[in-house]
């Protein structure tokens, strides 16, 4: 939008913004919607946290999705995960290997919801059951406060796997190229042992 480099410093993001918005503003005969982006992008550049979080993910932390935060959140430590591993790059796939977790955390969030469930159900039982005391009911206070948990609980994880889903639909469409695999030595030997076969078939 202002037409300078990455690491312009804040000195020329403020002639770069003073330049384009004399130009396009309202006043002057601009495009208001033209000036109002160009704000937007004068805002961010000149906030170092949000700069820095924009050139890192290409997302303004103020305007963007509560949702896609939390997805780079997760990526990011991916990210931090594969970068880290003493394997040589191309030897394996970090994006699949980013997928495959995310895959698992969903499925042990659901499993730790079933889990909850099963909990509350069996609270809310005992509840059913016990006999409420005329003046104060402790144990039904407890246990009601305890369902209560449990359903704070659920949501928590219920929030975390739309995390975790927003993260995995981030990761949607790339791929990774890998190193060709040199043969084992058991798969060469089958090789010249066909090719010998052939050559005396012939």
């Amino acid at each position: 939008m202002l037409g300078v480099e990455r690491d312009a410093d804040e000195q020329a993001v403020k002639l770069a913004y003073r330049k384009a918005a004399k130009a396009a503003h309202p006043d002057s005969g601009g495009d208001a919607e033209q000036f109002a982006r160009l704000q937007a992008a004068f805002d961010l550049l000149k906030d170092p946290v949000r700069r820095r979080v924009y050139d890192d993910t290409g997302y303004d932390p103020q305007l963007a999705d509560a949702k896609d935060l939390k997805g780079l959140m997760m990526i990011e430590t991916l990210v931090n995960d594969f970068i880290l591993d003493e394997r040589e790059p191309g030897s394996f796939d970090p994006v699949a290997a980013m997928r495959r977790k995310l895959s698992d955390d969903i499925l042990k969030s659901r499993f730790h919801i079933l889990e909850l469930e099963r909990h509350r159900a069996r609270v809310r039982k005992h509840l059913d059951r016990i006999g409420r005391k005329p003046e104060t009911d402790v144990l039904g206070s407890m246990l009601r406060a305890r369902s209560q948990s449990i359903a704070d609980a659920i949501r928590q994880a219920e929030t975390q796997i739309e995390a975790i889903e927003q993260a995995y639909t981030m990761l949607e469409g790339y791929s990774y190229e890998l190193d060709a695999q040199p043969m084992r030595q058991e798969e060469t030997g089958e090789t010249m042992v066909a090719a010998v076969a052939v050559k005396a078939a012939e």
